[in-house]
């Protein structure tokens, strides 16, 4: 009847997951960005920059959770054998996955920083999170992955003009922790590469996953058609 407003339409399971994808990504980045003040701060015990990051690392995992489940409807809500899935939809599986297992990599490592800060009267605050060098390369490897054009398409459809800049800046991201990695290598005398580097590295790779992750936010819920 004219006049009569159409009833909401639920966005598919897919976008919404990588809606709190994004979500998951911008507080677990905040958090990473955080824990670089907090550890250079004499005032804080190191445990409050260990457990920052720790938590920023949890958000991680929940968001990598997120968008690894949503690669496994490649076509929204329509659920198809493997056989048929294109190559886009199993290269996006593989970076969410590869993702997903980084993420626990780092889930590993600061919770054991955090828990020696904790126990440690005399640790050392710039040292409470030495970035995980596997953990590195596995989100080095799934931002690779998923730069390729056809992957980033099919893992933001909803946000199309939006894919290559959120899969450039999360590659960007990932280079930048794996600076961050090299920078926390231990050298033989127990001191750091370049503590500057590592901090810079962690505070700007985070930056970078927060920015990719409010790229991906805009999203219009009630409207599964809905381009950014």
């Amino acid at each position: 009847m004219a006049g009569t407003a159409s009833p909401p339409t639920t966005a598919p399971l897919s976008q919404r997951l990588i809606t709190w994808a994004g979500w998951g990504f911008l507080v677990g980045s905040a958090c990473f960005m955080a824990g670089v003040p907090l550890s250079l701060a004499q005032s804080l015990p190191p445990s409050v920059a260990g457990w920052t990051y720790f938590v920023g690392s949890v958000f991680f995992t929940a968001a990598a959770t997120c968008q690894t489940a949503s690669s496994w409807r490649p076509d929204n809500e329509v659920a198809r054998p493997w056989a048929q899935w294109t190559r886009a939809d199993r290269a996006n599986l593989t970076a969410a996955a590869v993702q997903w297992f980084g993420t626990l990599e780092f889930n590993v490592t600061t919770l054991r920083a955090a828990l020696e800060a904790a126990s440690r009267a005399s640790y050392d605050a710039h040292q409470v999170w030495s970035p995980d060098a596997i953990g590195s390369l596995l989100f080095l490897v799934s931002s690779a992955i998923a730069l390729a054009p056809e992957v980033h398409r099919t893992r933001l459809r909803h946000i199309r003009d939006r894919a290559w800049a959120i899969a450039a800046v999360n590659m960007l991201g990932s280079i930048l922790f794996g600076v961050s990695a090299i920078g926390a290598w231990t050298n033989p005398s127990g001191d750091l590469v370049s503590l500057w580097w590592s901090n810079f590295g962690t505070f700007a790779g985070a930056l970078c996953f927060l920015i990719g992750a409010v790229l991906m936010l805009p999203f219009a819920l009630t409207r599964p058609d809905a381009r950014a």
